[in-house]
Protein backbone atom coordinates (compact mmCIF):
# COMPACT_ATOMS: atom_id res chain seq x y z
CA UNK A 1 0.00 0.00 0.00
CA UNK A 2 1.09 3.98 -0.91
CA UNK A 3 1.55 6.12 1.41
CA UNK A 4 -0.66 7.98 -0.33
CA UNK A 5 -3.40 5.54 0.36
CA UNK A 6 -2.54 4.89 4.13
CA UNK A 7 -2.85 8.62 4.37
CA UNK A 8 -6.46 8.59 2.79
CA UNK A 9 -7.12 5.69 5.72
CA UNK A 10 -5.94 7.63 8.39
CA UNK A 11 -7.86 10.75 7.29
CA UNK A 12 -10.99 8.49 6.75
CA UNK A 13 -10.48 6.92 10.19
CA UNK A 14 -10.15 10.09 12.11
CA UNK A 15 -12.81 11.87 10.30
CA UNK A 16 -15.59 8.81 11.41
CA UNK A 17 -14.10 8.46 14.71
CA UNK A 18 -14.70 12.08 15.15
CA UNK A 19 -18.15 12.04 13.81
CA UNK A 20 -19.46 8.84 16.26
CA UNK A 21 -17.41 10.71 19.57
CA UNK A 22 -20.19 13.77 18.79
CA UNK A 23 -22.95 11.20 18.77
CA UNK A 24 -21.64 9.64 21.56
CA UNK A 25 -21.62 12.95 23.40
CA UNK A 26 -25.06 14.50 21.78
CA UNK A 27 -26.99 11.15 21.72
CA UNK A 28 -29.41 11.78 18.74
CA UNK A 29 -31.75 9.77 17.09
CA UNK A 30 -32.76 8.73 20.45
CA UNK A 31 -29.40 6.61 21.18
CA UNK A 32 -30.35 7.62 24.87
CA UNK A 33 -33.04 5.44 25.07
CA UNK A 34 -29.96 2.28 24.62
CA UNK A 35 -28.11 3.09 27.33
CA UNK A 36 -25.20 0.35 27.42
CA UNK A 37 -26.37 -1.04 24.08
CA UNK A 38 -26.02 2.04 22.41
CA UNK A 39 -22.27 1.65 22.22
CA UNK A 40 -22.82 -1.36 19.88
CA UNK A 41 -25.22 0.85 17.71
CA UNK A 42 -22.22 3.55 17.83
CA UNK A 43 -19.56 0.69 16.70
CA UNK A 44 -21.76 -0.43 13.55
CA UNK A 45 -22.16 3.54 12.63
CA UNK A 46 -18.84 3.71 12.63
CA UNK A 47 -18.10 0.59 10.39
CA UNK A 48 -20.74 1.45 8.26
CA UNK A 49 -19.35 5.20 8.03
CA UNK A 50 -15.90 4.03 7.30
CA UNK A 51 -16.85 1.77 4.26
CA UNK A 52 -19.32 5.02 3.07
CA UNK A 53 -16.10 7.27 2.91
CA UNK A 54 -14.29 4.26 0.97
CA UNK A 55 -17.16 4.51 -1.18
CA UNK A 56 -16.95 8.30 -1.67
CA UNK A 57 -13.62 8.08 -2.56
CA UNK A 58 -14.30 5.74 -5.08
CA UNK A 59 -16.88 7.81 -6.65
CA UNK A 60 -14.51 11.02 -6.27
CA UNK A 61 -11.79 9.02 -8.03
CA UNK A 62 -13.53 7.27 -10.86
CA UNK A 63 -16.60 9.59 -11.74
CA UNK A 64 -15.07 13.23 -10.93
CA UNK A 65 -11.76 12.02 -12.47
CA UNK A 66 -10.15 13.59 -9.22
CA UNK A 67 -7.42 10.88 -8.03
CA UNK A 68 -5.79 11.47 -4.25
CA UNK A 69 -2.47 12.75 -4.99
CA UNK A 70 -0.26 15.67 -3.13
CA UNK A 71 1.65 16.90 -7.11
CA UNK A 72 -1.57 18.98 -8.24
CA UNK A 73 -0.92 21.67 -5.33
CA UNK A 74 -3.06 23.14 -2.63
CA UNK A 75 -6.12 24.37 -4.75
CA UNK A 76 -6.57 21.09 -6.42
CA UNK A 77 -6.88 19.44 -2.98
CA UNK A 78 -9.03 21.59 -1.75
CA UNK A 79 -11.51 21.27 -5.12
CA UNK A 80 -11.17 17.40 -4.06
CA UNK A 81 -12.25 17.93 -0.86
CA UNK A 82 -15.15 19.90 -1.32
CA UNK A 83 -16.38 17.43 -4.11
CA UNK A 84 -15.86 14.34 -1.50
CA UNK A 85 -17.52 15.86 1.20
CA UNK A 86 -20.84 16.69 -0.69
CA UNK A 87 -20.19 13.50 -2.17
CA UNK A 88 -19.79 11.62 1.15
CA UNK A 89 -22.40 13.92 3.48
CA UNK A 90 -25.03 13.11 1.21
CA UNK A 91 -24.65 9.04 1.32
CA UNK A 92 -24.19 8.82 5.29
CA UNK A 93 -27.00 10.94 5.76
CA UNK A 94 -28.75 8.33 3.20
CA UNK A 95 -26.88 5.32 5.52
CA UNK A 96 -27.45 6.79 8.48
CA UNK A 97 -30.96 7.11 7.90
CA UNK A 98 -31.74 3.84 6.75
CA UNK A 99 -29.77 2.80 10.32
CA UNK A 100 -32.44 4.38 12.36
CA UNK A 101 -35.33 2.88 10.49
CA UNK A 102 -34.32 -0.55 10.46
CA UNK A 103 -31.76 -0.53 14.18
CA UNK A 104 -32.76 2.27 15.72
CA UNK A 105 -37.20 2.38 15.57
CA UNK A 106 -38.13 -0.38 17.61
CA UNK A 107 -37.80 2.28 20.77
CA UNK A 108 -38.34 5.27 19.48
CA UNK A 109 -40.97 5.80 16.70
CA UNK A 110 -39.75 8.82 15.18
CA UNK A 111 -36.62 7.07 13.65
CA UNK A 112 -38.73 5.52 10.76
CA UNK A 113 -37.57 6.27 7.41
CA UNK A 114 -39.16 9.91 5.90
CA UNK A 115 -38.10 13.17 4.13
CA UNK A 116 -38.59 14.59 7.41
CA UNK A 117 -35.93 12.03 9.21
CA UNK A 118 -33.62 12.02 6.04
CA UNK A 119 -33.20 16.01 6.46
CA UNK A 120 -32.95 16.12 9.96
CA UNK A 121 -30.35 13.62 9.58
CA UNK A 122 -28.59 15.34 6.63
CA UNK A 123 -28.25 18.76 9.10
CA UNK A 124 -26.53 16.60 11.79
CA UNK A 125 -24.08 15.16 9.18
CA UNK A 126 -23.68 18.67 7.65
CA UNK A 127 -22.55 20.28 10.39
CA UNK A 128 -19.95 17.38 11.56
CA UNK A 129 -18.70 17.04 7.63
CA UNK A 130 -17.80 20.87 8.21
CA UNK A 131 -16.46 20.86 11.10
CA UNK A 132 -14.34 18.13 10.37
CA UNK A 133 -13.63 19.53 6.72
CA UNK A 134 -12.21 22.97 8.57
CA UNK A 135 -9.99 21.09 10.48
CA UNK A 136 -8.72 18.93 7.98
CA UNK A 137 -8.60 22.24 5.54
CA UNK A 138 -6.04 23.58 8.17
CA UNK A 139 -3.90 20.65 8.96
CA UNK A 140 -2.90 20.26 5.38
CA UNK A 141 -2.87 23.38 4.38
CA UNK A 142 0.32 25.02 6.01
CA UNK A 143 2.08 21.43 5.04
CA UNK A 144 1.30 21.71 1.59
CA UNK A 145 2.15 25.38 1.13
CA UNK A 146 5.44 24.31 3.36
CA UNK A 147 6.07 22.09 0.08
CA UNK A 148 5.67 24.22 -2.42
CA UNK A 149 7.48 26.57 -0.84
CA UNK A 150 10.73 24.26 -0.76
CA UNK A 151 9.83 22.94 -4.27
CA UNK A 152 9.90 26.68 -5.83
CA UNK A 153 13.68 26.70 -3.68
CA UNK A 154 14.67 24.28 -5.31
CA UNK A 155 13.36 25.00 -8.66
CA UNK A 156 14.81 28.37 -8.49
CA UNK A 157 18.53 26.70 -7.64
CA UNK A 158 18.05 24.90 -10.88
CA UNK A 159 17.36 28.35 -12.76
CA UNK A 160 20.50 29.79 -11.42
CA UNK A 161 22.39 26.68 -12.92
CA UNK A 162 20.38 26.88 -16.10
CA UNK A 163 21.28 30.98 -16.62
CA UNK A 164 25.06 30.39 -15.92
CA UNK A 165 24.99 27.33 -19.06
CA UNK A 166 23.36 29.91 -21.16
CA UNK A 167 25.93 32.90 -20.23
CA UNK A 168 28.63 30.09 -20.95
CA UNK A 169 27.19 29.02 -24.07
CA UNK A 170 27.08 32.90 -24.98
CA UNK A 171 30.89 32.94 -24.32
CA UNK A 172 31.25 29.59 -26.11
CA UNK A 173 29.88 31.20 -29.60
CA UNK A 174 31.54 34.33 -29.37
CA UNK A 175 34.46 32.63 -29.19
CA UNK A 176 33.84 30.16 -31.90
CA UNK A 177 32.86 33.06 -34.34
CA UNK A 178 36.49 34.51 -33.62
CA UNK A 179 38.15 31.72 -33.48
CA UNK A 180 39.33 29.84 -37.08
CA UNK A 181 38.28 27.11 -38.54
CA UNK A 182 41.15 24.97 -37.27
CA UNK A 183 40.68 25.86 -33.93
CA UNK A 184 37.03 25.54 -34.48
CA UNK A 185 37.65 21.71 -36.00
CA UNK A 186 39.54 20.86 -32.92
CA UNK A 187 36.87 21.52 -30.81
CA UNK A 188 34.57 20.09 -32.52
CA UNK A 189 36.57 16.61 -32.34
CA UNK A 190 37.56 16.64 -28.62
CA UNK A 191 33.53 17.68 -27.54
CA UNK A 192 31.14 14.72 -27.42
CA UNK A 193 28.03 16.25 -27.59
CA UNK A 194 25.28 16.18 -30.26
CA UNK A 195 25.43 19.27 -32.77
CA UNK A 196 23.38 21.79 -31.41
CA UNK A 197 20.60 23.18 -33.82
CA UNK A 198 20.74 26.35 -35.74
CA UNK A 199 20.19 29.64 -33.38
CA UNK A 200 18.16 31.59 -35.19
CA UNK A 201 14.90 30.28 -35.97
CA UNK A 202 12.32 32.01 -38.55
CA UNK A 203 8.64 31.59 -36.92
CA UNK A 204 5.62 31.45 -39.87
CA UNK A 205 2.06 32.52 -39.78
CA UNK A 206 -0.56 30.91 -41.92
CA UNK A 207 -0.10 34.40 -44.02
CA UNK A 208 2.99 35.77 -45.53
CA UNK A 209 4.48 36.98 -42.57
CA UNK A 210 7.29 35.59 -40.64
CA UNK A 211 9.77 36.57 -37.74
CA UNK A 212 13.03 35.69 -37.49
CA UNK A 213 14.96 36.09 -34.07
CA UNK A 214 17.90 34.15 -32.24
CA UNK A 215 16.30 31.90 -29.83
CA UNK A 216 18.47 33.50 -26.76
CA UNK A 217 16.88 36.20 -27.47
CA UNK A 218 13.63 34.40 -27.46
CA UNK A 219 11.37 35.79 -24.35
CA UNK A 220 8.09 33.55 -24.54
CA UNK A 221 4.70 33.29 -27.02
CA UNK A 222 1.21 33.82 -25.94
CA UNK A 223 -1.78 32.59 -27.64
CA UNK A 224 -4.51 35.54 -28.94
CA UNK A 225 -7.20 34.11 -30.23
CA UNK A 226 -6.43 32.79 -33.93
CA UNK A 227 -2.50 34.91 -33.60
CA UNK A 228 0.36 34.67 -31.11
CA UNK A 229 2.62 37.08 -29.47
CA UNK A 230 5.94 36.45 -30.01
CA UNK A 231 8.22 38.62 -27.41
CA UNK A 232 11.90 38.96 -27.71
CA UNK A 233 14.88 40.92 -26.62
CA UNK A 234 16.07 42.84 -28.85
CA UNK A 235 18.93 45.83 -28.83
CA UNK A 236 18.03 46.16 -25.36
CA UNK A 237 13.90 45.88 -25.55
CA UNK A 238 11.03 44.21 -25.55
CA UNK A 239 9.91 43.39 -29.32
CA UNK A 240 6.47 42.00 -29.96
CA UNK A 241 5.41 40.84 -32.74
CA UNK A 242 2.11 38.98 -34.58
CA UNK A 243 1.68 36.19 -36.61
CA UNK A 244 -1.45 34.53 -37.45
CA UNK A 245 -1.02 30.95 -36.21
CA UNK A 246 -1.67 28.83 -33.19
CA UNK A 247 0.58 27.95 -30.43
CA UNK A 248 0.53 24.80 -30.82
CA UNK A 249 2.34 24.91 -34.53
CA UNK A 250 4.34 27.41 -32.59
CA UNK A 251 5.32 24.28 -29.89
CA UNK A 252 5.86 22.06 -32.58
CA UNK A 253 8.94 24.16 -34.91
CA UNK A 254 10.57 25.02 -31.63
CA UNK A 255 10.23 21.18 -30.52
CA UNK A 256 14.45 21.08 -31.35
CA UNK A 257 15.07 23.13 -28.32
CA UNK A 258 14.31 21.47 -24.94
CA UNK A 259 14.74 24.68 -22.95
CA UNK A 260 11.19 26.07 -24.58
CA UNK A 261 8.21 24.12 -22.96
CA UNK A 262 4.62 25.06 -22.30
CA UNK A 263 3.94 26.36 -19.17
CA UNK A 264 0.39 27.14 -19.97
CA UNK A 265 -2.46 26.83 -22.39
CA UNK A 266 -1.79 30.30 -23.71
CA UNK A 267 2.24 30.20 -23.10
CA UNK A 268 5.49 28.82 -24.39
CA UNK A 269 8.78 30.30 -22.30
CA UNK A 270 11.79 30.39 -22.89
CA UNK A 271 13.16 28.83 -19.68
CA UNK A 272 16.52 30.32 -19.92
CA UNK A 273 15.25 33.78 -19.62
CA UNK A 274 13.20 32.92 -16.67
CA UNK A 275 14.50 35.00 -13.51
CA UNK A 276 12.96 33.04 -11.03
CA UNK A 277 9.61 31.42 -9.99
CA UNK A 278 7.42 32.77 -7.04
CA UNK A 279 4.09 30.94 -5.42
CA UNK A 280 1.48 33.57 -5.41
CA UNK A 281 -1.81 33.14 -4.31
CA UNK A 282 -1.25 29.52 -4.17
CA UNK A 283 -0.38 29.52 -7.69
CA UNK A 284 2.98 29.44 -9.52
CA UNK A 285 4.50 31.75 -11.92
CA UNK A 286 7.49 32.80 -13.90
CA UNK A 287 9.06 36.09 -13.55
CA UNK A 288 10.39 37.18 -17.33
CA UNK A 289 14.47 38.19 -17.71
CA UNK A 290 14.06 42.32 -18.76
CA UNK A 291 10.41 43.17 -18.99
CA UNK A 292 9.60 41.36 -15.66
CA UNK A 293 6.43 39.59 -16.66
CA UNK A 294 4.61 37.04 -14.42
CA UNK A 295 3.27 34.29 -16.70
CA UNK A 296 1.17 31.43 -14.90
CA UNK A 297 2.47 27.46 -14.36
CA UNK A 298 -0.50 25.08 -14.92
CA UNK A 299 -0.10 22.13 -12.38
CA UNK A 300 -0.56 19.85 -15.80
CA UNK A 301 2.23 22.04 -17.14
CA UNK A 302 4.87 22.10 -14.23
CA UNK A 303 5.94 18.46 -14.62
CA UNK A 304 6.88 19.03 -18.21
CA UNK A 305 8.82 22.49 -16.90
CA UNK A 306 10.67 20.32 -14.67
CA UNK A 307 11.69 17.52 -16.96
CA UNK A 308 13.21 20.70 -19.77
CA UNK A 309 15.13 21.95 -16.65
CA UNK A 310 16.85 18.44 -15.67
CA UNK A 311 17.05 17.72 -19.65
CA UNK A 312 19.01 21.03 -20.40
CA UNK A 313 20.97 20.55 -16.90
CA UNK A 314 22.22 16.93 -18.16
CA UNK A 315 20.87 15.62 -14.82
Amino acid sequence: MTNGKKEVLKVRIVSVSFFVFSMAIFKPFGLGAWQWKACIHLGALWLLGFLVCLVSEAMVEYLFRMPHTNERGVEYIIRRNLRFQVVNTLLVSLMVCLYRHFMLSSRIEGNRLSWANFLDTLGIVAFSSFAIGIYWRFKFRSRYLKSELEETRQFNEQLQKLHQMAEQRAKNVETSLAADAAVVSDEAQQSSAPSQPADEITLSGSTSESVTLSIQNLLYVEAVGNYVKVFQWHDGRQQVDMLRTTSKQVEETLVAYPMIVRCHRAFIVNLCQVDEIISKGGAMQLVIKHCNDALPVSRSNMAGIKEAVKTVLGE
